[in-house]
């Protein structure tokens, strides 16, 4: 089968396996594991932080930095699409016991305009403060979209002219510099605390590293200790993420091409209504007929090519490092035929 579910299903290749069977370990949570620090130390680095804290999830590095940004009865400011908000299982409130002041944007994103119109008055005892500020980018329920970097100038400057924590949810970031351009350090500048995943596109079968000042990863530390996620000889699972950020960045390219493609064969098609524009790997279309769906994603099974619904009448397609230009063809030719 041709897996386009996700860029989750990827499998580690030859040579990251040999690393991880081959990595030096410790215990992690005496900080005695020498290829977690490895890993930690060289994504701090990368994107201009003091420290990080290699993690099991992106939901787990997502909620770790809420937990130690916000105090119970605090808001976070999100999109109304937000991963953090819509597919972390309520942890905002059950973790943290924060509200949430959700916002409409395009495709994921938000403005620096329409941030500060919700930031609320300190001063009013009727409303919760406002504490965190959470983006996104790449956007998912965006199909992928980036953010424009002067437009998260704005928004870091909003930030920081209030005193307000800004944290990225960065998922998919390096989808979103392959894009932008921008150097990793120049873009964490922008933000206060950032959530890098290491199994999306960049190959690495588990983990996520939470980055950020050398204080705030102490706390967060301890955070993902209450959360239960002390690891102990984690160098085994942090040497594929280290091999992931020092061999799987640049070919990402390749991943946006294939979606390109994909974007073009569906906009060809006579039973698709709409494609959302492709900026990265994520691919949504719209059928015209929302109640064939289900039925368009079985067909495109049995013609062995994998696909999931991505709510009414609309189908999402990742790409990743395991779907190949000839994979890529193949489903071309599919969905011109059907």
């Amino acid at each position: 089968m041709i897996d386009l579910r996700s860029d989750t299903v990827t499998q580690p290749s030859q040579e990251m396996r040999h690393a991880m069977a081959n990595a030096a370990v410790g215990d992690d949570v005496f900080k005695e594991d020498p290829t977690v620090l490895a890993l930690e130390a060289y994504g701090a680095q990368l994107f201009g932080k003091e420290a990080a804290l290699f993690c099991s999830s992106g939901t787990q590095t997502n909620q770790i930095a809420i937990n130690v940004h916000v105090q119970p009865g605090g808001e976070v400011i999100c999109h109304e699409e937000s991963h953090i908000y819509k597919y972390e299982g309520g942890g905002i409130a059950k973790n943290s016991g924060a509200s949430v002041r959700l916002l409409p944007g395009d495709r994921g994103r938000l403005t620096a305009d329409a941030i500060s119109k919700w930031i609320n008055p300190a001063h009013d005892v009727h409303f919760p403060l406002t504490q965190l500020v959470s983006l996104e980018d790449t956007a998912n329920r965006g199909g992928g979209a980036v953010y424009d970097t002067a437009e998260l100038a704005k928004i870091s400057a909003l930030c920081k002219e209030l005193s307000l924590p800004l944290h990225l949810d960065g998922a998919r970031v390096f989808n979103a510099l392959a894009v932008n351009q921008m150097e990793a350090a120049a873009y964490g500048a922008f933000y206060d605390s950032i959530s890098v995943c290491l199994s999306k596109g960049l190959g690495a079968p588990v983990g996520s590293l939470l980055i950020g000042s050398a204080a705030f990863i102490e706390k967060a530390r301890r955070v993902r200790k209450v959360f239960g996620g002390g690891m102990r000889q984690a160098g085994i699972i942090a040497a594929g993420g280290l091999y992931a950020l020092t061999h799987n960045v640049e070919r990402l390219q390749e991943d946006h091409l294939h979606a390109l493609q994909l974007e073009k064969a569906l906009q060809n098609c006579a039973y698709i209504d709409s494609v959302l524009p492709v900026q990265t790997n994520i691919v949504v279309a719209q059928l015209k007929d929302a109640a064939e769906r289900d039925t368009f994603i079985e067909k495109l099974k049995e013609h062995g090519i994998l696909c999931m619904a991505f709510g009414p009448g609309m189908i999402r397609m990742v790409t990743h490092l395991d779907f190949s230009a000839n994979d890529c063809a193949f489903c071309v030719e599919t969905l011109q035929k059907m």
